[in-house]
């Protein structure tokens, strides 16, 4: 992404801040796996969206109006040791001419140089409570000038939450944003090709799993998150990602699987016979997910509600549910009383971005947030009857579907960034078979 891009973000916030108040956010650190290995970094998402700057140990301060420059980032020195040891480190210099820093500082120094940026300010924009190491800091920084008071300095009198502005700046996507996310997108509807293209009986979920690790690394991309790839049974269970189990004959595969491009995430669900027939059992279930699927993105409008693509979903999804004898009763009354909850215990999408569960009010004040051009959100449906469900015929267990796409809210309507991967029954048949 261009620098420009991370500037125009800066000068955003900054606006929105205005004058004789100053913004703090550090960025990740590295977390020790075992002994003195440590888990692959991830740069925290609120840093990444701000400046780019993808290492360790790092804060960023902003300033508007600040004569010397507004933007300060302190990092890590440059330093040859370590850096022939665990790689190069951007410095202050890279911190200036690569990530557009106004001003950089060797992060040793912060204790003697943030705690003057602080005085005389009114307000400090910063986030509580992702770092508490770092809030001690501060809330020590603050007290050393409180205790300067009677000499005339000014304390700043408030802390404002940074992640409530940030956090709505981050819920529209840029024309850049969206085109890392249309190519996460695309890399990721590969991956669900490939794996439903060689999947078949004997195979082991972790077979097919590697199979989006071929994926994803041969494009220089990363998990989004841990992927869920369950057959039979395993696909009733939400969050299930031990994908250890052999696939046998006759049942069903639920991979819900994604990549991320500069951070940016794709999230794709496809449920899919595993030896590449849907039964007709499956295929009636299935086909009632399908319908909740189309109900839903139909509401994906800008004026809609966010609440609204859900209600389509679960009104679809009871109804089917009627159908299919697995529910009695009055459709309205049903969905009053939630009865639909015991096959259908989630909502229909999230947000999508820098975290594949992306950050962005669903309501504001009581009422649902209203969609808008630029929104990105997940649209995923799904039924789920484990084994030994009380009262349903042996027919329907361990049948597991969940379908998901990523949906751009345009000006129109909607864009489905993942629509080259097959959705409907016949059409993943042809290409299991292809």
């Amino acid at each position: 992404m261009k620098p420009a891009e991370f500037k125009r973000r800066r000068s955003q916030l900054m606006k929105m801040m205005g004058r004789n108040t100053i913004a703090i956010l550090p960025s990740a650190s590295e977390i020790i796996r075992n002994q003195d290995v440590h888990f692959p970094f991830r740069q925290h998402s609120d840093f990444l969206y701000l400046t780019g700057f993808k290492e360790p140990d790092a804060v960023l301060v902003l300033v508007p109006g600040r004569k010397h420059g507004e933007y300060i980032l302190f990092c890590r020195e440059k330093d040859p040791e370590q850096e022939t040891w665990n790689g190069r480190r951007a410095g202050q210099e890279g911190a200036i001419e690569t990530y557009g820093a106004d001003d950089s500082f060797p992060i040793d120094d912060i204790d003697d140089i943030l705690p003057g940026m602080l005085e005389g300010k009114d307000s400090i924009y910063y986030t509580i409570g992702n770092y508490p190491d770092f809030d001690k800091r501060l809330i020590g920084w603050i007290n050393h000038i409180k205790a300067q008071a009677r000499s005339g300095v000014h304390v700043p009198s408030e802390f404002v939450a940074l992640d409530y502005i940030l956090h709505d700046m981050r819920l529209y996507k840029s024309r850049e944003e969206l085109r890392l996310m249309r190519k996460a997108a695309a890399i990721n509807v590969r991956a669900h090709q490939r794996a439903m293209q060689l999947c078949a009986p004997g195979k082991h979920e972790y077979e097919i799993a590697a199979e989006f690790d071929h994926e994803y690394r041969r494009n220089n991309v990363d998990h989004a998150y841990p992927a869920i790839v369950g057959g039979g049974g395993n696909g009733c269970i939400l969050h299930y990602t031990d994908n250890q189990d052999q696939l046998q004959d006759g049942d069903l595969l639920l991979i819900d699987a994604g990549c991320e491009v500069e951070g940016y995430a794709s999230d794709i669900t496809r449920t899919f016979p595993i030896n590449g027939r849907y039964t007709p059992a499956q295929r009636e279930v299935y086909d009632v997910v399908l319908a909740a699927h189309q109900a839903a993105i139909k509401k994906v409008k800008p004026g809609n509600h966010w609440n609204d693509p859900h209600n389509a979903a679960v009104r679809s999804i009871t109804r089917g549910l009627i159908e299919l004898k697995l529910l009695k009763g009055n459709l309205n009354k049903l969905i009053k009383d939630q009865a639909y909850r015991r096959f259908y215990m989630h909502r229909t999408g999230h947000w999508l971005g820098l975290d594949v569960h992306d950050v962005g009010d669903y309501k504001v004040g009581d009422q649902w947030r209203l969609l808008e051009p630029g929104m990105v959100m997940t649209i995923e449906p799904g039924i789920y009857i484990p084994a030994g469900s009380r009262g349903v015929r042996r027919k329907w267990w361990d049948i597991g579907i969940r379908i998901e796409d990523d949906v751009l809210v345009t000006r129109d309507g909607y864009e489905i960034l993942t629509d080259a991967l097959p959705r409907k029954a016949q059409e993943i048949e042809n290409l299991m078979a292809s």
